[in-house]
């Protein structure tokens, strides 16, 4: 058990982060074609705003708040906040963002699958990484509930120092996972799966998310 926890969370997130950066880079460099949304708005406008909305904003939330509450180190917010604050404001955050992102990929799915135009669209892996993605929230609203069983943040602590350490690359961060939930080992491999698949699916067109656009200069439009 102690190899296959050494392999699942010390060696394949190594694994499925080189295939992320470098698939991603190779896509774009050869297939720039593909690198695009996919967007099926066009193809049927109804419910489509809702459901977009409700799915990006959700997810958004959800992945910003992963990346600050796993890598910002304890000591860093220690003096005004107990890791039991930090995992009590991190389930009625993420829980209210996953309940969001769940619905509208709901909804996106339902498009997909059963809008006839935008099903004749869609590729497998489009319709795969959606429900992929649903299984993924669905499994992180799951530990909310373990999380309910220890608000002191102490596993919040551990799953931190496991994900500092991999970015640190400690060869000891998978022992930091040895004793925790089942539940939260699924859904940290699942998640380290998606960056896997990431490079073979639409969601490349996040690398291309248009952020210069906030800060551009205004455009003066006149009427001839």
């Amino acid at each position: 058990m102690s190899y296959l926890n050494d392999l699942l969370f010390g060696i394949y997130p190594y694994l499925a982060g080189s295939v992320f950066l470098v698939g991603s880079w190779v896509r774009y460099d050869r297939e720039q074609y593909t690198w695009k949304s996919g967007s099926s708005q066009m193809l049927s406008n109804a419910g489509m705003r809702r459901a977009s909305n409700l799915f990006h904003v959700g997810i958004l939330t959800i992945f910003f708040g992963h990346l600050v509450g796993l890598l910002m180190p304890h000591a860093f917010y220690a003096p005004f906040m107990s890791a039991g604050t930090k995992q009590v404001i991190a389930i009625v955050i993420g829980g209210i963002a996953g309940v969001a992102c769940l619905i509208g990929a709901a909804l996106l799915l339902q498009r997909r699958l059963y809008n006839p135009r935008i099903r004749a669209s869609s590729t497998a892996a489009d319709i795969l990484i959606l429900v992929i993605l649903m299984v993924q929230v669905v499994l992180g609203l799951f530990t909310i509930f373990a999380s309910l069983g220890h608000l002191d943040g102490s596993v919040m602590l551990l799953l931190a120092g496991w994900a500092q350490g991999i970015v640190t690359f400690n060869g000891g961060a998978a022992d930091y996972l040895v004793g925790v939930s089942f539940i939260y080992k699924l859904h940290i491999f699942l998640g380290m799966t998606v960056f896997l698949l990431f490079p073979f699916t639409r969601l490349v067109h996040v690398w291309s998310a248009p952020v210069k656009y906030l800060a551009r200069s205004y455009q003066i439009v006149r009427q001839r």
